[in-house]
């Protein structure tokens, strides 16, 4: 039977990132609150905090009944500006201050992952339950200040960590990365297929089957 695999995360660039990849998934959201688990926990590292978050949303999920007999991924990011980490800026006054904080400057972005396998033992489930971090370093070109106020205008820095993204409008600031790119989209495929062995399973046997075309005529 092929495992099911779940990703714990409203997040549309890495629901897009798997179903390129062609990796078969269905997508439940946590109700963490990720502002709380910081609180509680007293996390100040950029690297702590995604892995502390991914682990919340992950278990979290793994809890709900529309995610038994499934591999769980959670995964968080979080980016390191400076030694100041930031999250999603929610509104366009830090979006913008941040934007040009960073133009002309690099920072590392950190994207935790945990994977909890909610498989029954009988059927292969090893009740495994742990994570992986991974980072790129993310170099900026120089921005006028029309270019962020145009890019803020768009929404887009408002939902991200670190107010930008490499998967869409903000690619055209971005003018190289140095590490693992998948994890600037918030997911990294390695370190997926790494988790998934932990369990016994290939990133192979999680993927779709190969859509088919017809030949039409030359």
């Amino acid at each position: 039977m092929t495992p099911r695999l779940v990703l714990a995360s409203r997040s549309p660039a890495r629901t897009k990132l798997l179903s390129d990849a062609g990796i078969g998934h269905d997508r439940l959201v946590s109700a963490v609150d990720e502002d709380a688990v910081v609180r509680e926990h007293g996390t100040t590292g950029a690297e702590e905090t995604a892995m502390l978050l991914a682990r919340a949303k992950a278990e979290a999920v793994a809890a709900l009944p529309e995610a038994q007999d499934a591999l769980v991924i959670g995964c968080d990011s979080v980016f390191e500006l400076g030694g100041e980490v930031h999250g999603k800026p929610l509104d366009a006054a830090t979006a913008t201050a941040r934007i040009r904080a960073m133009r002309g400057r690099s920072g590392v972005l950190h994207t935790g992952h945990w994977l909890v396998d909610t498989r029954d033992p009988a059927a292969g489930g090893t009740g495994f339950s742990g994570g992986a971090p991974a980072a790129a370093e993310v170099f900026f070109a120089q921005m006028s200040d029309d270019e962020v106020a145009a890019y803020v205008a768009t929404g887009e820095p408002l939902e991200v960590a670190g107010s930008f993204t490499i998967d869409s409008r903000g690619a055209a600031f971005v003018e190289r990365v140095e590490g693992d790119v998948h994890a600037v989209v918030g997911l990294s495929l390695s370190t997926l297929r790494t988790l998934l062995a932990r369990t016994g399973v290939g990133i192979h046997q999680l993927w779709s089957p190969p859509q088919r075309t017809a030949a039409g005529p030359l």
